[in-house]
């Protein structure tokens, strides 16, 4: 592919690079090889401009940029960024073109809501593609997160993977679109046939500064989206369904507590594994009797919202229900790990929001509930005191820890934590994440429901640079093993 043809139809380009060949596209100045084109993006603490003339020592064929800087192989544009997308988009042929695309946006609920779209849909005998906090799967099995990557991958990597989906096949892929990769355009070159917004609570203060800027990163996939599937039970949510139908996107309503929405749970019945709920769209003046595999009001929601997707995508909500009774639910979410004399979950609520639908659900479920949690360091510290505080409200004994600390002290993460809980609370602090699973389950009562918050499907501490293995299910069923209990 020469420049003149992975630029064509995006913008002009100086007539003597038109026919230089291009091997490659980037904007990370260490994947630079002889004939990549090397975009310089602006970012937090670091501008690619400033190795731009490097770049092309290095042997790229150009760079692009978004001022002059009197380089031989320069290509000058308004914003790199956004361009990135369309220009990987082209030099990878294009691939979405074969694929039909869900996403999905909010703080809580992303990952269940997109496992279980891409659940539905395989069910129904449907290749597809997932990406997410999980990890990727492109339609041959899934790949798993164990380095820690971002909720959605940076667009080469993207692209690549949309690439591999495009040639083996896959038709159907469902990504969770994070603020952060919204912001950063990340897929500023693509339409979603449709997008969902599942709700919004603080969290990445640190990166958005404002709750206003956090919600107006998440509202962007709505314009990226020809139909959005929209909770209303969230505030953001109905802010978001009102621009919608501002801006003539087609927008869906749903609601677990309300009937005002386009398609509503009632009669919901929720059991320790489980739930029953009636489906009602008053528009169609129909309802569907619906069972899902996952406890708790919050995964109704999640449901609700998946199903509503993939009737939105053409398939006969009949056909998706009976396909959404039969998915596994999400690896690493509300997942037991060991049920007997005593009872041990995982998830992945990791902020105050996320605490209060896991606790609050588990609650009526156990007469000793125990809290093992913390707060991730480098992230957000001003949500630490309220996950604190909502831990302590509903469950009996709190062990604060820690949840990849990165390069913070990690006993300032629980010193945060620990602020928002009552003196009076039965509360334990251990820096060794480890040693406060083992407390959890050395001092386990008959009956008692330990919830160990905040990693999930996470198999890896972040301590520093390092990504240090660290796999809570493995944990747990090995303390089990070694008491002779399983």
């Amino acid at each position: 592919m020469t420049l003149g043809q992975l630029f064509s139809g995006i913008t002009d380009i100086p007539q003597e690079l038109t026919e230089r060949v291009v091997s490659g596209v980037t904007s990370d100045n260490r994947e630079v090889e002889p004939g990549f084109l090397f975009v310089c993006v602006k970012g937090r603490s670091f501008d690619g401009h400033s190795v731009a003339a490097a770049m092309l020592e290095k042997g790229a064929c150009a760079v692009v940029t978004e001022r002059p800087l009197g380089l031989p192989a320069e290509i000058c544009v308004n914003e790199s960024r956004r361009l990135y997308p369309e220009l990987l988009s082209a030099f990878y042929g294009r691939p979405t073109q074969k694929l039909c695309l869900g996403a999905v946006t909010g703080t809580n609920g992303k990952t269940t809501t997109v496992n279980l779209c891409a659940q539905i849909t395989r069910a129904l005998g449907h290749q597809t593609g997932v990406i997410g906090t999980v990890g990727c799967d492109t339609g041959k099995g899934l790949q798993y997160s164990h380095d820690g990557p971002p909720t959605t991958p940076e667009p080469r990597k993207l692209y690549q993977l949309f690439r591999e989906m495009a040639d083996i096949g896959t038709e159907y892929c469902f990504l969770e679109a994070s603020s952060m990769a919204l912001a950063q355009h990340r897929f500023a070159a693509e339409s979603f046939a449709v997008g969902a917004f599942t709700n919004l609570t603080q969290d990445h203060l640190d990166y958005h500064g404002t709750m206003e800027e956090y919600y107006l990163a998440k509202r962007m996939l709505a314009d990226m989206s020809r139909t959005m599937v929209i909770n209303i039970d969230d505030e953001y949510g109905r802010r978001t369904a009102d621009y919608c139908r501002m801006s003539g996107i087609q927008a869906v309503t749903t609601s677990v507590n309300t009937s005002g929405a386009d398609y509503f749970a009632e009669f919901i019945r929720l059991h320790p594994h489980g739930a029953e709920f009636l489906l009602t769209c008053p528009e169609k003046q129909k309802s569907w009797v619906a069972k899902i595999p996952l406890t708790g009001l919050y995964n109704v929601s999640n449901a609700v919202q998946a199903a509503v997707m993939c009737h939105m995508m053409g398939f006969p909500m009949e056909d998706v229900l009976a396909a959404l009774e039969k998915s596994r639910g999400v690896y690493g979410g509300l997942e037991a790990i060991y049920q007997g004399k005593f009872t041990v979950i995982r998830d992945y609520a990791h902020t105050g929001d996320g605490l209060e639908k896991l606790l609050s659900t588990l609650r009526p479920l156990t007469k000793r509930l125990t809290a093992v949690f913390g707060a991730a360091g480098e992230r957000d510290s001003s949500k630490r005191p309220e996950m604190g505080r909502i831990a302590a409200k509903y469950a009996d004994r709190l062990i604060i820890t820690t949840d990849n600390p990165r390069h913070e002290p990690q006993q300032q993460t629980i010193d945060d934590v620990r602020r928002g809980v009552p003196a009076d609370k039965e509360c334990e602090e251990f820096v060794d994440r480890k040693a406060a699973i083992y407390r959890a389950l050395e001092t386990a009562q008959p009956g008692e429901l330990i919830a160990l918050c905040g990693k999930g499907h996470e198999d890896y501490q972040a301590i520093g640079d390092e990504n240090v293995p660290f796999n809570e299910r493995e944990i747990v069923l090995d303390w089990l093993k070694s008491r002779g209990i399983i």
